[in-house]
C-alpha cells in the first residue's frame, strides 16, 4: 500500500499521482483521480493545477511521511474534505471537519434557486427592503454563507440572515466560514430546534432548510465514509425521514412574509408524501424540484 522510505526512483509528482490512483481504484473509491489530486495538492501546499505544471518534482521525506498517513485514512473510508480540512461549496472553499456535514453539490441548488428567483422577481422592481432570509440546520453555514457572498457581489450586502442550528459545535464551523468569506457581520447566528430560534422575528421572503432526512430503511445502504465519520445528528430521520420536514411544513407559513417561500432538502424517496403533507396543512401547489443529477431532491412552498 505504501510507498516504500527508499527508492532508486525518486518519488516524483507523477509517480505518486499513479501510485494513490491505481491504489484508490483497487479499493473502489470515488473519484480515485480526483483523490489523489486533492490530497497531493494539500501535502504540497499548491492549487492540483500546479501538480501538472512541474510533474517531475521529487516530495520531501516529510511529504511522503505525511501523504502516506492520508492513503491509508482514506482507504478507511475517512471523507477526503476532513482529511484536508477543506470542501468547495458554490465556487467557494470551506472549512469542513467532524463538527457538520461536508457540504454537497446537490446542495448548491438550494443557492442556484433562491439567486434566480429573486433575479426574476425583481428585475424591474427592486426590493423596497433588504431579502430577509432564514437558513435552518446551516450545519457548516454552506449556504447562508454562499448567499451572503453571492447576494453581495449583486448589490445587495444588506441582505438580512438568520443561521440556525441545535449544535453549537456546527453553529462555531459556520461562524469560522462566515469569517472567512467576510460576511459575519451579515449573518446572525442562533442555537436552537428547527424554527424555534426564529420566534418573534420579522416576517422572512425565504427560510430554507437542509435537515436530517434518511430514513431508517436507507441507512444500512448509506456509504462508510458517511455514515462512520460525518454527524449522525444530521443524517438520520427515524423512522421516514420526514419527521423534521414535517415540522418545518406546519410551522413554516407563519414565519413568511407574502410572497415568501420554504425550500426544503429531503430525499428523493420521500418528496411525493412530503408535498402530500404540505397539500394537507394548506399549502397549494407544492413544488418538488430537482437536483444537479435529477433527482427530486427539494420541496419549495409558496405563501
Amino acid at each position: 500500500m505504501s510507498p516504500p522510505p527508499a527508492v532508486s526512483e525518486p518519488w516524483t509528482t507523477r509517480r505518486l499521482l499513479g501510485w494513490m490512483t491505481q491504489t484508490f481504484e483497487q479499493r473502489d473509491l470515488d473519484s480515485p483521480r480526483l483523490c489523489a489530486e486533492i490530497l497531493l495538492s494539500h501535502v504540497v501546499g499548491c492549487e492540483r493545477l500546479r501538480l501538472y505544471m512541474d510533474p517531475d518534482r521529487p516530495a520531501s521525506p516529510a511529504e511522503r511521511d505525511t501523504l502516506r498517513d492520508l492513503v491509508k485514512r482514506a482507504l478507511a473510508h475517512e471523507p477526503i474534505q476532513y482529511l484536508t480540512g477543506e470542501a468547495r461549496f458554490f465556487g467557494l472553499d470551506f472549512k469542513a471537519d467532524r463538527r457538520a456535514l461536508i457540504p454537497r453539490p446537490c446542495t448548491e441548488t438550494i443557492v442556484e434557486h433562491v439567486l434566480q428567483a429573486e433575479r426574476a422577481m425583481h428585475r424591474d422592481t427592486p426590493r423596497e427592503r433588504p431579502v430577509r432570509i432564514a437558513d435552518i440546520c446551516t450545519g457548516s453555514g454552506c449556504i447562508a454563507v454562499a448567499l451572503a457572498t453571492a447576494l453581495g457581489k449583486k448589490g445587495l450586502p444588506d441582505a438580512e440572515l438568520i443561521a440556525t442550528d441545535i449544535s453549537p459545535d456546527a453553529l462555531a464551523l459556520a461562524k469560522e466560514n462566515a469569517d472567512r468569506h467576510a460576511v459575519a457581520d451579515r449573518i446572525e447566528f442562533r442555537e436552537g430546534d428547527l424554527l424555534n430560534p426564529l420566534s418573534g422575528e420579522p416576517p422572512f421572503d425565504w427560510i430554507l432548510a437542509n435537515p436530517p432526512y434518511i430514513p431508517d430503511d436507507e441507512w444500512d445502504a448509506v456509504e462508510a465514509n458517511v455514515k462512520d465519520h460525518e454527524p449522525h445528528l444530521a443524517l438520520r430521520a427515524s423512522p421516514d425521514g420526514l419527521p423534521f420536514v414535517r415540522t418545518l411544513i406546519e410551522h413554516a407559513r407563519p414565519l413568511l412574509a407574502e410572497g415568501g417561500s420554504v425550500l426544503i432538502e429531503l430525499a428523493a424517496k420521500t418528496a411525493a408524501a412530503a408535498a402530500d403533507h404540505a397539500r394537507a396543512h394548506g399549502w397549494t401547489d407544492p413544488e418538488i424540484l430537482k437536483d444537479h443529477e435529477g433527482y427530486d431532491r427539494f420541496l419549495r412552498l409558496r405563501a
